[in-house]
This record gives structure tokens, sequence and C-alpha cells, in this order.
């Protein structure tokens, strides 16, 4: 009872919740996009790790109501082979983000996903086949960075975006991959001894705005007007990084 009412009353709550709803609305039309939006922010009112936990927890349990649909769209063999990668790359991750400092770790993250944002939106893309190597390349490079930054998706975006996939199949693999990718995570946390409870319980809170953020996401999604969500997430997407920068006085 004691850590719910931390949780609650944490003077940061207000500012995670609209982080959250934010990265649900995107998580749930496009398919990806939740650290993006949600960590340069929550890293303005809590330590990093902590961030990085928060996020794991409400994205764990947020998008369950959105993978069936993801199963039915998606190539689950696909997400396999990416999350054999991610298993490799995960721990180099993790290891660097222990020895973060916070603001080093506001740089990276905001720099990052700006980064990400710009390939994103440039067209840019991986132009070879993704074959069983490449695919598992991808899930170690993803895993790394959703280590050391919780930013699992652009690496997948980014090679899937080149294939001749359907956009409700890149959607549905990006939405599986992600959920998969977040349970290595919880393990991998686990294992080094870096679950806290408190953050845990706030990601707990948050699951119930995310979910129903990614609900009218999903609700409102129509791959004939994809364009126009992807307008809609990547401008969200870069007033959070660019408000995450250190450089504000906050």
């Amino acid at each position: 009872m004691n850590m719910i009412w931390q949780a609650l009353s944490f003077d940061g709550l207000p500012v995670l919740i609209i982080a959250t709803f934010a990265a649900g609305i995107v998580r749930g039309f496009a398919g990806f996009g939740t650290a993006m939006v949600f960590v340069p922010i929550a890293a303005l009112v809590v330590e990093p790790i902590h961030a990085i936990l928060i996020m794991m927890t409400f994205d764990l349990f947020g998008p369950i109501a959105l993978l069936p649909r993801a199963w039915r769209d998606g190539e689950p063999r696909d997400v396999g082979l990416l999350g054999m990668g991610a298993v490799i790359g995960l721990p180099f991750g993790i290891y660097l983000l222990t020895r973060l400092d916070p603001i080093v770790f506001r740089w990276l993250i905001s720099l990052l996903a700006l980064g990400l944002l710009v390939l994103l939106a440039s067209g840019w893309r991986y132009r070879n086949p993704l074959g069983v190597l490449m695919t598992g390349i991808v899930g170690v490079i993803s895993g790394f960075l959703c280590g050391v930054a919780a930013l699992p998706g652009p690496p997948v975006i980014l090679s899937y975006m080149s294939s001749p996939r359907a956009p409700q199949v890149v959607r549905g693999n990006t939405m599986m991959y992600l959920f998969l990718v977040d349970i290595m995570t919880f393990v991998m946390f686990a294992i080094k001894g870096l679950i806290v409870l408190v953050p845990l319980v706030i990601g707990l809170v948050l699951t119930v705005p995310y979910a129903i953020a990614g609900l009218i996401g999903q609700r409102v999604f129509n791959p004939e007007k994809e364009h126009i969500y992807r307008r809609v997430a990547y401008t969200l997407i870069a007033a959070s990084a660019l408000a995450g920068l250190p450089v504000w006085g906050y």
C-alpha cells in the first residue's frame, strides 16, 4: 500500500501520464514509437533506469489488447528471428546504460530519437533483401539500442519499410516484436538486479492510459492513410525528443 501511495503522490506523475497517452496513440496507429515519445520526457522527471522500467511495465501490459490483430496481420517467424538477435545485443546495451550519467542519458536518448527520426522521415531504408542472417543482425542492433536507450523499434522499421510487405504486416510484426523485446528486457533487468518496485507500480498505473490510447490509435488506423499517421507520429516524436534535450534549464 505504501508503494502505491508513493507512486500516486509522485510529483512527476502528470508529466508521465501525458507522455504515456501520447506514446499510446502513436503505438496504436503506427505500431512503434512508444520509447521515442515517452523516454525523453520521462527522463526529465525520473532516473534513466527508472524511466525504462516504467515504460517496460506499461508497454508489457498495455498492448495486450492489440496483439491478436498484430498476430493475424504479422509474420511470427520473422519476429522470432529478430528476438534471437536481440538476445545477443541486449546485455551490451544494458551494461552501457548502467554506467551513463543522467544528463548524458538525456542527450543520448534525445539525439538518438532525432537521428533515427530523420532517417525514418527522409525515406532512407535498408534496400537489400532481409534474409535470415540480416534479420538476426537487425535484431542484434535493435537489442543493443533497447538496452542502452529503450529504442528497439527504429532499426526494425528502417529495414521493414524497404520490403514489399503491406503496412498492416509491418505494423503487426513491429507490435509483436516490441512486446517480445519488452519481456526479454524485463528478464535481463531482473537477472542484473535492476528491478525497483516503485517505478514498476508507476508503470502499472500508466498501463490504463496507455491501453486506452493504444486502442484509440488502433481504432483510427487505416492502411490507406498510413502517410497521415506517420506524419503525426513523427511530429510527436520530434516534439518529445526536443523537449527532452538538457538545454532548457530543467
